[in-house]
């Protein structure tokens, strides 16, 4: 009998301390995402991000990113692409989630700097059409609802729905997008 209850408290205790690995603080977690901005042409536009977490307590965290984000504006039969490569900076606040931090909904808020490229510098199309938009460095603010849940002790999938407020820019200062993305927690 006493095997049995000292089976079960180990067993019970290695379940506890493998759950109990999860959002620890100073914990770092590497993330990669993609998705697509919300716009009429959806599939066409996309983004690729990088970055890195730095949990805080109460399932909290910091967020670091880098960005390169692809879009096109037609023009009669031809597609201007417009890049924008993005330093993202922010925190993350943990909302809701079950206790064991398997399944977690987080908002973050964040800043961002960068440049916008519209037609990789060539402000003369092939009619003779000039575009009057210009190359610039950009600043703003941006804001995520994430849905994140582990996999293993480790590894994280995430559904996100995002979006950037950005200023000097003569393209789209509103720019929602939704995406996927995994990360890897150190």
């Amino acid at each position: 009998m006493k095997q049995i209850i000292y089976t079960v408290l180990m067993v019970s205790l290695t379940i506890t301390a493998a759950q109990s690995q999860r959002m620890l603080p100073k914990q770092k977690g590497l993330e990669i995402n993609t998705g697509v901005l919300s716009n009429d042409k959806i599939g066409n536009d996309y983004y690729i991000n990088i970055g890195m977490t730095v949990n805080g307590k109460n399932g909290n965290y910091q967020l670091w990113a880098l960005e390169y984000t692809q879009q096109y504006h037609d023009y009669k039969d031809l597609r201007i692409p417009q890049e924008t490569y993005t330093v993202e900076g922010g925190y993350g606040f943990f909302l809701l989630g079950d206790a064991c931090k398997n399944i977690t909904i987080n908002a973050a808020i964040t800043g961002v700097v960068g440049y916008e490229n519209i037609n990789r510098g060539e402000s003369m199309l092939y009619d003779g059409a000039k575009i009057l938009s210009e190359d610039y460095f950009i600043y703003g603010a941006g804001g995520r609802l994430t849905f994140e849940t582990y996999l293993s002790d480790r590894f994280l999938i995430i559904l996100q729905g995002r979006t950037k407020v950005l200023w000097s820019t003569d393209l789209q200062q509103f720019r929602p997008s939704a995406g996927v993305g995994f990360r890897f927690n150190f």
